[in-house]
């Protein structure tokens, strides 16, 4: 049986529609590293309020394209967190860069299926528990942030952070909104709940 989707919450704001500022915003999104705007995803989201839009969308671009964290992990860590959040539209968009980026397809499946990812590279594994643990308990552990430390170092373990707060961020702003995939995709994770 077809799984109904929700109707999103918000209404696509139409180019002839927009306000300067709305304008302003899709221009930074295309002109930035994304190099697009397509009206979907956080983005049709922020162009209802694109005063926070412009710096979500900055540090967006930030976390995932120009930090030290190799986009493989990070593209990694943001599958993670789709996953963890059901975030449909996020994982749509991400579990293919993971895979481009050198995440395997079976550990992919097992995030998907909700599966401790057994198949991931050792570093991804570290990545895994660190955002489980940090999701769980509001907390990381000694050990499990040297483990990440050790393979992060410093400066891109303090970006790693950041990357998995704006994701974190994104992911609720999707499901709040009712943003997913287009409707000829199938939802990842079975149904929106």
């Amino acid at each position: 049986m077809p799984v109904e989707r929700p109707a999103p919450r918000l209404a696509t704001v139409a180019e002839n529609k927009r306000t300067p500022k709305q304008r302003t915003l899709v221009k930074a999104i295309s002109s930035g590293p994304r190099g697009t705007f397509n009206n979907s995803g956080p983005f049709a989201i922020w162009l209802h309020a694109p005063e926070f839009g412009m710096p979500a969308q900055a540090l967006g671009g930030f976390a995932r394209l120009r930090t030290g964290v190799p986009s493989r992990l990070s593209e990694f860590a943001i599958i993670v967190t789709a996953r963890l959040w059901r975030a449909h539209y996020e994982w749509h968009v991400h579990a293919p860069i993971a895979e481009r980026a050198g995440v395997k397809p079976k550990t992919i499946a097992e995030l998907r299926a909700g599966r401790i990812p057994r198949s991931a590279a050792k570093d991804e594994r570290i990545v895994y528990d660190f955002i489980r643990e940090l999701y769980k308990t509001r907390r990381v552990s000694d050990r499990t942030y040297k483990r990440l430390h050790d393979i992060l170092g410093t400066a891109a373990t303090v970006e790693f952070v950041g990357i998995l707060g704006y994701y974190a961020m994104v992911a609720m702003s999707l499901n709040v909104f009712r943003m997913l995939p287009p409707e000829d995709s199938k939802l990842p994770f079975g149904s929106e709940r």
